[in-house]
């Protein structure tokens, strides 16, 4: 055999093309036997990484839920780490002074002053459930020319709905309403729930929003309707 020959035969045989594919670079130095170990360790660090990245992600998800949740108040970031946010609330007063002004003004109407002066024991209109239709004002979207008379009774009747357990009472909304007559009561709750629609169904007020609204005009005199003063 010839020299040419015997220098072919002790060459590796051809590898075939990776291309397109991951590729582990080695040093020279690295000798052939210890070579395969790379390749399980790189595999590990993967799957490792990929582990991290999904238990990164699902934290992301449930606070992103969490997020979901709070409707009303908006979110501000405080701090970062790593993928980690930590939030803060973000005070967000939507009650406008224009709301306040429609809200005074509604109370010179006649029927509305003449409810609130029947109702002595404070059982459908305490400050609290007035206090609520002004947030219910900010929230329905309406210019301030809008609001009218059913207006008020519509976010107080839905006010008695979320905060009152007895529904009784206010009932006798209609009767300063419509009198006698039961005929357009179905359309006052059509009405209420377009008033509700309008405002994302976001019905819910705070008592600390509600002490907020006192607290704009606090001479106001239906803010001493208070039930804790009642004998």
């Amino acid at each position: 055999m010839s020299d040419q020959e015997i220098s072919q035969s002790e060459q590796p045989p051809p590898q075939p093309s990776t291309s397109g594919h991951l590729q582990v670079v080695v040093d020279d130095e690295v000798a052939g036997p210890s070579a395969p170990w790379l390749e399980p360790c790189l595999l590990c660090r993967v799957l490792k990484k990929r582990e991290w990245t999904s238990e990164s992600e699902e934290d992301s998800d449930e606070e992103l839920e969490e997020l979901d949740s709070e409707l009303n108040h908006p979110w501000d970031v405080d701090s970062l780490c790593g993928l980690k946010m930590k939030l803060k609330k973000r005070r967000m007063d939507l009650v406008l002074p224009e709301h306040h002004e429609v809200f005074k003004r509604l109370l010179e109407d006649p029927v509305v002053k003449g409810f609130l002066a029947w109702d002595k024991n404070l059982r459908v209109s305490d400050k609290y459930l007035l206090s609520m239709v002004i947030a219910y004002f900010s929230r329905a979207g309406l210019f301030s020319w809008q609001y009218q008379r059913i207006h008020f009774f519509l976010a107080l009747y839905l006010a008695n709905d979320m905060e009152e357990d007895n529904q009784v009472p206010k009932q006798d909304i209609f009767y300063f309403l419509y009198g006698q007559s039961y005929a357009l009561r179905p359309l006052f709750h059509k009405l209420r729930y377009q008033f509700i629609c309008s405002m994302g169904w976001n019905t819910w007020v705070s008592l600390e929003e509600c002490e907020e609204i006192q607290a704009y005009d606090p001479q106001l005199w239906v803010w001493g309707r208070d039930r804790t003063l009642i004998p």
